[in-house]
């Protein structure tokens, strides 16, 4: 087939999440280049089913699409509360950590300004063609395909839900991802028992939803976690600075074995439950347990889902106590699994496949600069937005650090400095200073 675009674009995005967008418009306020993101989705709307009312972004408001690159920009998160008539309403409110629904309606406030950002387009292919890229994409609705040759390419398609592999056949409809939980609430009202399983953000907030409903529902609700506690997550604001470039530069150059233990001892950095999530649920605990009531609500952790059988119209949930190794089993009718999310394969690189530079672990490789490690030397680069956990450390997914992100694709995508690119963000060090290093040898 022959081109439909004859013309070269400078960037081509596949995937709108909060990073490709915020490249977006970050990209829309340099008006230097020509750029195109595609999304397959009809609308953009960031992690639907848990819209759950009251929960907050667990990052400050700063946090938006491009602040923390250019607070002057006029896609900022206060730009949009002065649109809207909400500035002296968030200036009463004295919160950092504003509703996810709101942000959700302020990235769709952002992606209706922006005419690069097309929904209801799969890109399906992505070939090299010399030192450009074609990107072939199709129309959701009308099947008909689109070819497209650009210079750069931003992949932004972020993480699907995950399940362990030993309860994947059993996903159906009483047993449910997290991700799903919002837009199948409603087939709970019936339940006669609820199981949560999981230790994080997600699974405390449904179970904390769940209980605040639950005299109303009249049924059985449990929560189960293999992990040691119900643990908050890491909050201090020495323990935040990790989530800044310095730690990135560090985590980089570490060989891929220290990366990886690194990683497995950080979970509560990026992971865990929030300190006031696990407040209100422990202050909701004790006062439907007040003047002696004792609701069907069990918590336990260190705690492993083994394995679901359906009988008699229910659910027979095997589990096994990670430290005692005892078994168990308990009847629930419906099971929701608050098992994370992994990084999603960009099927559209398969036409690359021998051209990536992959780790021992299958992953594909980023370099420092976020570019996809390829074996072939290109001055055009493919970029990579939230897949590079493994190389660059738990600020990968931080919203917080995607318009640094996207302000080090920006500067590689016009050869210069667009966005000023600081490289001392925080008050501590993560490693030994070199002047210490060159005393220590003498």
């Amino acid at each position: 087939m022959s081109l439909q675009q004859q013309k070269v674009y400078d960037l081509i995005g596949v995937g709108i999440g909060p990073f490709n967008l915020g490249l977006a418009a970050m990209m829309e306020e340099t008006g230097g280049k020509d750029v195109q993101f595609f999304e397959q989705r009809s609308e953009f709307n960031w992690h639907k089913g848990m819209l759950i009312e009251g929960t907050t972004l667990q990052v400050p408001f700063f946090a938006d699409l491009i602040s923390m690159a250019d607070v002057q920009s006029r896609f900022t998160y206060l730009n949009y509360l002065q649109t809207h008539n909400r500035l002296y309403h968030f200036y009463f409110l004295e919160k950092f950590h504003i509703p996810r629904k709101e942000y959700n309606d302020y990235c769709r406030w952002v992606a209706g300004q922006l005419p690069s950002c097309r929904f209801g387009f799969r890109v399906e292919k992505i070939s090299p063609i010399n030192e450009l890229y074609e990107v072939v994409v199709r129309n959701v609705q009308t099947g008909e395909a689109e070819f497209y040759l650009t210079k750069h390419v931003a992949v932004g398609i972020g993480t699907s839900p995950s399940v362990p592999s030993h309860l994947e056949e059993h996903l159906g409809p009483n047993v449910m991802h997290s991700s799903q939980y919002m837009e199948r609430k409603s087939e709970l009202e019936q339940a006669g028992s609820i199981t949560v399983i999981g230790s994080g953000q997600s699974a405390a907030e449904i179970f904390y939803d769940l209980l605040q409903e639950q005299d109303e529902g009249a049924y059985e609700l449990n929560w189960f976690t293999r992990s040691k506690g119900f643990f908050p997550m890491e909050y201090s604001k020495l323990g935040l600075e990790y989530f800044s470039p310095d730690y990135i530069d560090f985590f980089f150059q570490l060989p891929e074995e220290k990366k990886e233990a690194l990683l497995s001892k950080q979970d509560l950095l990026y992971k865990g439950i929030s300190m006031n999530t696990i407040a209100d649920i422990y202050d909701l605990l004790y006062d439907k347990t007040a003047c002696g009531n004792k609701p069907p609500i069990h918590l336990l952790a260190m705690t492993e889902l083994e394995g679901i059988e359906l009988r008699n119209g229910t659910h027979l949930l095997t589990l096994k106590h990670c430290v005692s190794e005892e078994l168990f089993q308990l009847e629930s009718d419906f099971v929701i699994l608050g098992t994370g999310y992994a990084p999603s394969m960009p099927h559209f690189l398969l036409q690359m496949q021998d051209e990536i530079v992959w780790d021992d672990h299958n992953r594909f490789k980023v370099m420092r600069d976020y570019t996809l490690e390829t074996r072939t030397k290109k001055e055009n680069k493919i970029f990579i937005q939230n897949g590079e956990l493994h190389t660059h450390g738990i600020g990968a997914p931080d919203l917080g650090l995607g318009a640094y992100r996207n302000a080090v694709i920006i500067n590689q995508v016009y050869g210069r400095e667009i966005y000023q690119v600081n490289k001392k963000n925080v008050f501590q060090s993560f490693e030994a200073d070199e002047s210490w290093k060159t005393a220590a040898v003498r």
